[in-house]
């Protein structure tokens, strides 16, 4: 039997830590937000500045394939947390807002997201660099696409 460890590439490293962030915050939305998952929070998180969004966008920034985005916007319709609307810039288009619901329950979640932050970044020491690093990276390989 070898010794040696397997090679931990970065993208191993960071799939890695998102696994484990992921279950974390699902674990504390569970607990003190019954029901709400971390997509849904992702959704309401995204709809928080009452803009409205496309469910391009949503998906995009949910990071959910598009027909599992429209089942997640149809849940959310159903508990009144969220509502669709058309564009008035596009009737062809929907844009999909909080319900004031859908707002108490996102400034809820908001909540427990800060506190489980706040955690990973004193874990990290200096998390905000490593969230700009981060966040950079993201940008570079969206430009590659």
């Amino acid at each position: 039997m070898s010794t040696t460890k397997p090679q931990r590439d970065l993208v191993h490293l960071l799939s890695r830590a998102e696994h484990l962030a992921v279950r974390r915050l699902a674990t504390a939305l569970e607990a003190e937000v019954p029901g709400c998952s971390v997509e849904q929070w992702r959704a309401l998180a995204f709809l928080a500045d009452g803009s409205g969004r496309t469910m391009t966008e949503l998906a995009d920034y949910a990071l959910l394939p598009a027909p599992t985005a429209t089942k997640l916007i149809d849940r959310l319709v159903a508990d009144n947390l969220v509502y669709r609307h058309p564009d008035p810039a596009d009737r062809r288009r929907v844009l999909v807002y909080l319900t004031e619901r859908g707002t108490a329950r996102q400034r809820q979640a908001a909540a427990v997201v800060a506190r489980v932050q706040e955690d990973l970044h004193a874990g990290l020491g200096d998390g905000l660099a490593l969230a700009d690093q981060l966040s950079a990276l993201g940008d570079a390989q969206v430009q590659k696409i």
